[in-house]
């Protein structure tokens, strides 16, 4: 239940009222923004909530159970601050969001609606519409450790230790030419055996593309050039003599661990697990279906 400041409940309970939806949106690379669905620039809390973008928002969708909350927010692609390529570059995917209720003419006089996060982007031509979803949504999240034959653990974190700055499994590059628009020839990797990014990740250092990171689907060198295509284009298109820092990938195998990374002691998977042939298995007389240990 939430507790209204006595000074809102006082201009709330007054019968004409001046309220205005504010959103701040904070993005996973901690960038803050301010939008408001008023005609004015408000402010509070060190941030300005500006109504440049054209922001707007639907009913709340709201159920008693433990289903997603979710609320629609338009806005405009013309905006400065949201644009096309920021949307498809994926910065503001699981964006956190604070919906404010406030009096614009006494933004003091306030109250925080709900926290929730950007879920689906929809674009138009001129415009885009983001879902925001409530709090719940983390709920069906999975949470711990999955029993699997291969590995859960992300290469190179605390669970796995393998040091990707070790120069046997990180190389640089630079475009040679384009071949389709996530396809490339690349320099620079010709020490480095067939496959051996093949799932690693891809940094791109220079050009339109810098500072962005991209995953890494094939890795095929030939007569020391490396033909590499990742999983999806970048926004921008890649260019000759761009610049990248590459390193390994990992299949979650543990014959990779072992024969790749020699990590097979951090190996965070159930190789042995039964799988669904398993479950499949019927009584024969062929001796491997006697009902003996598998």
């Amino acid at each position: 239940m939430k507790t209204i400041a006595p000074a809102l409940q006082t201009h709330l309970d007054s019968g004409t009222t001046t309220l205005a939806w504010c959103w701040r949106i904070t993005r996973a690379d901690g960038v803050a923004f301010g939008f408001t669905d008023h005609d004015r620039v408000l402010m509070f809390d060190g941030t300005d909530f500006e109504p440049e973008s054209g922001l707007t928002a639907s009913e709340i969708r709201s159920g008693a159970d433990l289903s997603v909350d979710a609320q629609d927010a338009t806005g405009a692609l013309r905006s400065d601050r949201i644009t096309e390529a920021d949307i498809l570059d994926g910065r503001w995917d699981n964006a956190e969001v604070e919906l404010w209720r406030v009096n614009w003419a006494n933004p003091a006089q306030r109250i925080l609606m709900r926290r929730g996060a950007i879920g689906q982007i929809r674009r138009g031509r001129h415009a885009f519409v983001a879902e925001i979803r409530s709090m719940s949504h983390i709920v069906g999240q999975t949470v711990g450790r999955n029993f699997q034959a291969s590995c859960d653990a992300a290469l190179g974190d605390a669970r796995c230790g393998v040091d990707l700055e070790d120069p046997a499994y990180q190389g640089t590059g630079t475009v040679i030419d384009r071949l389709r628009d996530r396809a490339f020839t690349a320099a620079g990797l010709g020490g480095f055996a067939p496959g051996w990014f093949r799932f690693g990740t891809l940094t791109w250092t220079s050009g339109p593309n810098a500072g962005r990171r991209a995953e890494v689907l094939a890795h095929d060198p030939s007569d020391g050039i490396a033909v590499l295509t990742l999983l999806e284009a970048p926004i921008r298109p890649i260019g000759s003599d761009d610049g990248f820092t590459i390193r390994a990938g990992c299949d979650k195998r543990i014959a990779t661990c072992s024969a790749k990374f020699g990590d097979v002691v951090n190996f965070r998977g159930f190789p042995h697990i039964p799988g669904q042939d398993t479950i499949l298995r019927y009584a024969a007389q062929d001796g491997s279906h006697d009902g003996g240990v598998l």
